[in-house]
């Protein structure tokens, strides 16, 4: 007589070895952070019984043997609410940083331009356009392969 596993029931090192497993995995895909990982792993290592492993994978899809995730369909809603990706986080860094600095060389020849008492030649063109660009066609590119 087979016996269905309890949340009370406690759990081995073959158990926790196989969460870790799934842990491990979702990392890589990107699912978790590397503090919520460090985290869960803490907790996996810490646990004793099944009713503590659960809540340690509750949101992280499973596995088929072929390694592909089971099609899970959510709401709308959901999906764009989501997280950002760490392309998207690196992207949004870029165009702070061409933001700043444009605005910066933009300071600087108003500065002068105040100064000398007449405009002076648009030089901060030369800053915002081609890295502007360059951004702008990368943005395009990614969410072009996103949709």
């Amino acid at each position: 007589m087979t016996v269905p596993y309890g949340p009370d029931m406690r759990a081995s090192d073959s158990d926790r070895e196989k969460i870790a497993s799934r842990l491990r995995d979702a990392h890589a895909e990107g699912r978790l952070s590397i503090n919520e990982f460090q985290d869960r792993l803490d907790a996996l290592y810490e646990a004793q019984t099944y009713g503590e492993l659960e809540p340690l994978v509750r949101d992280i899809p499973v596995m088929r043997t072929h390694k592909t995730p089971a099609i899970v369909q959510r709401p709308a809603s959901t999906v764009a609410t989501g997280k950002r990706s760490g392309g998207e986080k690196a992207m949004a860094v870029l165009w702070t940083i061409w933001v700043c600095a444009v605005s910066v060389n933009l300071v600087v020849w108003l500065l002068v331009s105040i100064t000398n008492g007449n405009l002076e030649y648009f030089w901060p063109a030369w800053v915002a356009g081609p890295w502007g660009a360059v951004l702008l066609a990368i943005t395009a590119m990614r969410r072009q392969v996103r949709d």
